[in-house]
């Protein structure tokens, strides 16, 4: 298929497009040690983080494997991507999401084994579109298994920025969410997932969400007091995956502080942690 140019790109291949990315970062590998630790080459792996060309499933997994992070997500942004390719997308009433699972918790992460795969292949034969995006989402928090921890390269690539250079900055593209310190974690009264990271390399924090909808946004304050960083949910798509807040400095003993404002009116939820 011929890769259309990249105001064209479907915004399903562009969002998964960007969470493979973000995957391969946080593992630290480059794309000929992905290459030798997957069963995909170096030159696939290139045309799938590109969006050029829709990756097989079981890519999506082995990647997720990889970078220690739950299959779910990925593959039901999968299922969209690939139901927009091949024709079978079609109209979903705009209805409230099913709850997310927990978020993962030191090593011992669950929703990752084999149940999880054998789900996504069933669910794969179905009716296409969301809502078999949405069953597999809704399954996956079944499964106790244990997975390993996240793989880190010897090679894994040195933080493009520190301190206050980090400030407004992207995590992923500046290498900082390479084996991030997840200092605390809040789950909203909406069902949503937060979580406050911090990257001791690049002395610089976060936050992230998951498990939201259209309309939820996320504000990181500065501790300088500067004007907080914020990040917002646009579309179906970004409700799926992990949206981040830009980076702000944040250096030893200082306390980083997260926001989340519901789209639905309802009170605003802060937390902090102490770096």
């Amino acid at each position: 298929m011929t890769r259309p140019s990249p105001g064209a790109l479907p915004p399903e291949r562009s969002r998964l497009a960007s969470v493979l990315r973000e995957l391969k970062a946080g593992t630290g590998l480059s794309l000929a040690a992905l290459a030798a630790k997957t069963t995909f080459s170096k030159s696939s792996w290139e045309r799938y983080l590109n969006g050029k060309t829709l990756p097989p499933r079981q890519a999506v997994q082995e990647l997720c494997r990889l970078a220690g992070e739950p299959e779910g997500r990925c593959l039901a942004l999968w299922e969209l991507a690939e139901s927009q390719w091949s024709g079978r997308a079609v109209p979903t009433a705009h209805t409230d999401p099913p709850a997310r699972p927990e978020p993962d918790v030191g090593p011992a992460a669950g929703g990752r084994g084999a149940v999880l795969a054998i789900l996504a292949s069933v669910c794969a034969t179905a009716a296409g579109g969301l809502s078999v995006a949405l069953v597999l989402l809704a399954g996956q928090s079944g499964d106790p298994r244990p997975s390993p921890p996240p793989l880190q390269s010897p090679s894994a690539p040195a933080p493009r920025c520190r301190g206050a250079t980090c400030e407004g900055r992207s995590p992923v593209h500046m290498s900082c969410g390479v084996a991030p310190l997840t200092l605390a974690s809040h789950r909203t009264s909406t069902g949503a997932h937060l979580e406050l990271r911090y990257s001791e390399k690049c002395e610089a924090g976060w936050a992230r969400m998951w498990g939201t909808r259209i309309g939820d946004r996320l504000e990181l304050n500065r501790p300088d007091g500067g004007r907080p960083h914020s990040a917002e949910i646009t579309d179906d798509v970004a409700a799926l995956s992990y949206v981040y807040t830009p980076m702000t400095e944040a250096r030893p003993g200082t306390t980083v502080r997260a926001c989340f404002r519901p789209v639905t009116g309802g009170s605003r939820e802060c937390f902090d942690a102490r770096v």
